[in-house]
């Protein structure tokens, strides 16, 4: 896992460091990481380095030093050096050594005709230091650009992005991961992420956040308590119970059922009205119908004895296509009451109150649906607030609602009561397609009725078992992610595509 940290904790960072340093120590490192990935993507433009030439945008801060500092890097090696100028002042020694090696200034209305041949576009424009309202240059999609520290425009503490922010094909991150370039819309934009050490390990504070990758499976599913063991039954290696579906949203039970089975479920029980029944009997026949009579049983046995007394039935996934009627609410409150884990999803979030509870809960909403929960729970805040400020709304759904918070999309954030947070990238945008979310939910209930949680927690436990909880629900977004990079091998994607792939994408991980 790869730690994250704001951009305001790593500036902090390096002024605590600077205060023992020479004030060019760390841009000398910074425009030597800079340089070095410039040269590569030149070689990879141009075929060469000698002749090439770049161009850098350079702010008046830190940041159009490291630009400066790197340019002389190349200028050193035969490449044509600018440097734009887009205010009045810059980094006066940066400038110094540009022009000892070469290297050549210009004017931010010169940049036009600059980019007619240009092969690089370097952007030390504001990197960190970016102000609300900051008006950029257009850059012409055709040339390849690397971001000093992180794309001018955006906000390293957020991912909120200007309007006019200058996307980039490559960024060189400075001494930590930033919040900024992993989340919202500066995900989109930054392109490949090289991070660069400045020793800054002894000033950082705890990272706000980590990035899971494939390789992190095996960590996130806590394998000391692996449940695909050789000789483990099918009720030990996890029996879900399913309810969802309506009569006009059948497909969304049929989804999650089969996502489910092809997750290595144990046993899936089936709450469904009479409508999809049929339709699972048909798609999905390993599933076992579950009748409301058996289900109030198996229920008041799991409230007298624990989990055990549920007869098996060791989590439950509640949501898809789900509508509002007097049978849901029933049998939703009878779940909601009972200890077993949940993933909650879709038509029952609408359903959902705030508030303290005793039971495990995931709660997998998209961003409209986030809105929708914080509106319930009193938060005024906008959809364009979520989008610009992701990580903070899915903590406060995640204190508001006592659960775990699985906020969908292209980074997908993972977020206990806590604070606790873990991002997991979507490797492909075909992942926004109808019952996605719906194969994601039956991922998770396998994880979920796997993962053996302690049916009476003591008090101590809470917070250990939210976290628990948050690494099976980022160990499903992975693998979810994974099915999807693997469909998109073969073109656009649908819910289908991702069913498909989902035992390939299980066996790549290690699950």
């Amino acid at each position: 896992m790869i730690p994250v940290y704001a951009g305001s904790h790593v500036r902090d960072a390096e002024t605590a460091l600077l205060s023992d340093a020479n004030d060019l120590t760390l841009m000398r490192l910074a425009a030597d990481a800079l340089a070095h990935q410039a040269v590569l993507m030149l070689k990879e433009r141009t075929g060469r380095l000698y002749g090439s030439r770049a161009v850098a945008l350079v702010g008046p801060g830190s940041n159009g030093g490291d630009g400066l500092f790197a340019l002389t890097a190349l200028a050193k090696r035969g490449v044509h050096a600018t440097a734009v100028l887009l205010g009045p002042h810059a980094h006066q020694e940066g400038l110094a050594v540009l022009s000892r090696a070469g290297g050549r200034t210009a004017a931010a209305a010169d940049l036009g005709e600059l980019l007619g041949d240009c092969d690089l576009l370097i952007d030390a424009a504001y990197g960190t230091g970016v102000r609300p309202g900051v008006q950029l240059p257009a850059i012409p999609r055709y040339i390849p650009v690397l971001a000093c520290d992180l794309p001018s425009g955006v906000d390293a503490d957020t991912g909120a992005a200007a309007s006019s922010v200058i996307p980039a094909d490559r960024t060189v991150s400075f001494g930590a991961l930033k919040t900024g370039l992993v989340v919202g819309s500066g995900h989109l934009v930054s392109g490949s992420i090289h991070v660069t050490d400045l020793g800054l390990a002894g000033t950082l504070p705890e990272p706000e956040a980590w990035v899971v990758q494939g390789d992190d499976l095996g960590l996130l599913l806590d394998r000391e308590a692996d449940w695909s063991a050789a000789g483990r039954h099918k009720y030990q290696r996890g029996v879900l119970g399913l309810l969802a579906g309506s009569a006009k949203y059948p497909g969304a039970a049929v989804l999650t059922a089969r996502a489910a089975v092809a997750s290595g479920l144990g046993l899936l029980r089936t709450l469904v009205p009479d409508v999809v029944a049929t339709a699972l009997t048909t798609q999905v026949p390993e599933s076992v119908p579950l009748a409301t009579p058996e289900l109030t049983a198996l229920l008041a046995r799991n409230r007298r004895n624990g989990r055990e007394g549920a007869t098996r039935i060791g989590a439950w996934a509640i949501g898809p296509g789900l509508e509002d009627t007097d049978d849901t609410r029933k049998h939703l409150s009878l779940i909601l009451a009972a200890n077993n884990p949940c993933v909650i999803d879709a038509g029952a979030l609408a359903m959902l109150e705030p508030g303290e509870h005793h039971q495990l809960r995931i709660l997998t909403p998209h961003a409209g649906e986030l809105h929708a929960l914080l509106a319930k729970a009193g938060v005024r805040v906008s959809a364009r607030d979520i989008s610009t400020d992701p990580i903070r709304w899915a903590r406060w759904a995640a204190v508001a609602y006592d659960c775990v918070v699985l906020l969908k999309g292209p980074a997908t954030i993972c977020t206990a009561p806590d604070g606790y947070t873990l991002i997991v990238h979507a490797s492909t945008p075909d992942l926004a397609t109808a019952g996605s979310g719906d194969v994601l939910t039956g991922i998770l209930g396998t994880l979920l009725a796997a993962a053996n949680f302690p049916a009476t927690p003591t008090a101590s436990d809470v917070v250990e078992q939210s976290h628990r909880l948050t690494d099976l629900a980022a160990a499903g977004a992975l693998i979810h992610a994974h099915a999807g990079a693997l469909a998109a091998h073969e073109g656009m994607v649908s819910a289908v595509d991702l069913l498909q792939e989902l035992p390939r994408a299980g066996r790549d991980l290690g699950l």
